[in-house]
């Protein structure tokens, strides 16, 4: 079979594996890329300390079950499924108690373990999900980041409620989807570039604050007279950015944090956050299996339409032009077709 594998990103013919004895072969249909993904690509300073190569990239898939291992219980030949992207072990205190999703021993598809970017991909029983029908493979592929997303907007009231979300790249503004589809606004909306503005403009934010030029804080203040959003989604993980969302916060609001700052940020905690009663969430992946089951069910709603963050669609051998439309930040999410 035909995969890509790091480091150097290399396009091989590699014999095609056998499912787990828990799990199953999955014929890959789509993959999205990550911003993870592009780090293994460049094989940054991160990657080099963290990927023990040669692995197969990639974590974000759907596709069909081909063939299952001896002890898989819940797949079937022809079932049509996507997966969790952190492999979990199930023993550790996290895991036991519901907090799967910061399992102490967590290893990553594509990172840590052979992913998904390959025609085949042999993964685990406990990492599948099923898909709806009516969702097609170029957004079932999605789920993965589209659940951070989720995880992070509803990780607390937000029906009615005021949203900030800074930083559009795809959580971003997967985050907008979602908070229109559950009935949150007004949405505002922030980031450096006037394409992902657009996007954020397509997916239903009330107002957009380009970071260079606009005053988010005065929009903020104007539309909600002078109180501030009751919800602040921070995306980015730019350090001004994290500081902003304490202010721009009202007071009692909540304010989660999910963008990863490369640096270690300053905060007025007595100002910003304790005088202010404020609810500070640090947001890591999904929960398992809660985020899942809530992203499948507004999917398959119809109420839920990601397909304008889709702005790329590939043939898989050209995944090397999708790591150069990640690299130039001019894409939504780039789906790569096999």
């Amino acid at each position: 079979m035909k995969t890509a594998v790091a480091p150097g990103a290399q396009l091989l013919d590699v014999p095609t594996p056998i499912p787990p004895r828990d799990g199953a072969l999955v014929k890959i249909k789509s993959v999205s890329i990550c911003g993870t993904d592009f780090h293994v690509y460049s094989w940054d300073a991160w990657a080099q300390g963290r990927v023990k190569p040669p692995v197969t990239m990639g974590h974000e898939w759907a596709g069909e079950v081909v063939k299952v291992g001896p002890e898989c219980q819940s797949l079937k030949v022809g079932d049509y499924v996507s997966g969790e992207s952190h492999k979990v072990c199930g023993h550790c205190l996290q895991c036991r108690t519901g907090q799967g999703h910061v399992c102490q021993n967590t290893k990553i598809f594509g990172v840590d373990v052979n992913g998904c970017f390959a025609e085949y991909f042999a993964v685990p029983e406990a990492s599948v999900i099923h898909n709806a029908p009516r969702v097609p493979p170029e957004i079932a592929c999605m789920q993965d980041p589209l659940g951070n997303a989720v995880h992070a907007a509803l990780a607390g009231d937000i029906i009615g409620k005021s949203v900030a979300v800074l930083g559009c790249g795809p959580i971003g503004l997967f985050a907008i989807a979602v908070c229109r589809a559950v009935g949150a606004g007004p949405v505002f909306a922030s980031d450096t570039t006037e394409y992902r503005l657009d996007l954020a403009r397509a997916l239903g934010a009330d107002t957009l604050a380009r970071v260079t030029d606009d005053d988010i804080e005065q929009m903020v203040k104007g539309t909600t007279g002078g109180q501030g959003v009751d919800v602040v989604l921070e995306m980015s993980g730019a350090p001004v950015a994290i500081q902003q969302a304490m202010r721009l916060a009202r007071p009692g609001g909540r304010v989660s944090l999910m963008g990863i700052p490369s640096r270690a940020v300053s905060l007025d905690i007595a100002e910003d956050v304790i005088f202010k009663g404020l609810t500070v969430q640090g947001i890591v992946g999904r929960r398992l299996y809660d985020t899942w089951y809530t992203m499948k069910a507004l999917l398959a709603s119809g109420k839920l339409d990601v397909s304008p963050i889709l702005t790329h669609k590939l043939p898989f051998e050209e995944f090397r032009a999708g790591m150069d439309l990640m690299r130039s930040g001019q894409c939504g999410k780039v789906v790569l077709t096999l």
